[in-house]
């Protein structure tokens, strides 16, 4: 990966902040990240206490479903805020997420941290994002493998064996300092003995945790990679602006407080210092030199859906309601641009 290159952020969209409104937004506190902690849990609690009541009967399912995407959606959202140093003000605090999220979410955090930053040095640039998660342009078959959860738990389990091992990347080699290797190590195998231990468990009787953790978090990924997968796709590569290369979208109140109001990632991408609580208010202060967020969750889900379908029976694959870049508009077929990073 070269590194004759300006980052991916404002400065090289052209979007203009003054300094002073970009540090009262970067400031951090410690009480947003409680607060947003506290709500999490009693959710988990009310979720998981729906499941308690309808254990008996086929309620069960949409219980666990429930349950699971208040666990998993905010675990992704939290490790990822957590690797940015921005949830929290105080340090222990921040790294103390990081860890509980990470193992929730299942992925080592120095390597999430560290990968996460390539993203966006270099956002959604082919051979130098080590966080592409699926092929482009995206076909029907990538958006099932994908939208599955399977793609990124394959990835999640086969990165931890491989840090556990020592048998790093010449991706990994690239994005993460050799210093940290031996610590990345070491968290490996912690990560390693707390899933084993939780399989132990399961096998000595604890039953429970079937169905308080192992199927929800499976049904949790679900809509976690959905929300994620929006972020990029459809949109440009290879390019230093991230109005080409990003996507925000809008949502209802619910799903902000599940995804960290990540829905403004534009926003995020060009000021990724800003804690997850100011990114309204950096959407506001912005807004009028950002392409208008692209319609709610479903909405921009069931389009990039029949995007991908028609791609794949070679139909015009122009969008109607999205953002989408030029060439990702075809009639007759398709030419491929990258495979996925995360492999």
């Amino acid at each position: 990966m070269s590194t004759d290159f300006t980052a991916t952020n404002a400065a090289s969209s052209g979007v203009v902040l003054d300094r002073k409104t970009l540090k009262s937004l970067c400031r951090r506190s410690d009480m947003p990240g409680l607060i947003y902690l506290a709500k999490w849990v009693l959710s988990l609690l009310a979720s998981g206490y729906l499941i308690h009541l309808s254990m008996s009967s086929a309620g069960v399912w949409p219980a666990m479903f429930v349950y699971g995407t208040i666990l998993s959606l905010p675990a992704y959202s939290m490790s990822h805020e957590t690797a940015h140093g921005t949830a929290f003000k105080t340090r222990w605090l921040n790294e103390t997420l990081l860890w509980m999220t990470s193992i929730i979410y299942g992925e080592e955090p120095l390597h999430r941290r560290y990968t996460h930053t390539n993203h966006h040095t270099y956002t959604w640039h082919v051979g130098k994002d080590s966080q592409m998660p699926f092929d482009t342009p995206m076909t029907l078959r990538g958006w099932l493998v994908e939208m599955s959860g399977l793609a990124l738990t394959h990835f999640h389990i086969v990165t931890l064996y491989r840090l556990a091992a020592g048998r790093f990347t010449d991706v990994m080699k690239t994005v993460i300092p050799e210093s940290e290797f031996l610590r990345i190590r070491r968290n490996a195998w912690i990560f390693i003995a707390i899933y084993a231990a939780i399989a132990t468990s399961i096998l000595m009787g604890a039953t429970f945790l079937w169905w308080f953790l192992i199927i929800p978090w499976l049904l949790g990924r679900i809509p976690m990679v959905a929300f994620g997968l929006i972020q990029h796709v459809e949109m440009a590569e290879n390019t230093p602006s991230i109005l080409d290369s990003t996507r925000s979208f809008k949502t209802n109140g619910i799903a902000s407080f599940l995804y960290m109001n990540m829905e403004n990632h534009v926003e995020h991408h060009l000021h990724p210092q800003v804690p997850f609580y100011s990114l309204p208010a950096l959407h506001n202060a912005i807004k009028d030199q950002l392409p208008k967020p692209d319609p709610g969750f479903w909405r921009t889900s069931i389009e990039v859906l029949s995007v991908v379908i028609r791609r794949s029976l070679g139909r015009n694959t122009k969008a109607r309601t999205i953002r989408q870049a030029p060439h990702m508009i075809t009639v007759g077929g398709h030419e491929s641009v990258s495979v996925r990073s995360m492999k």
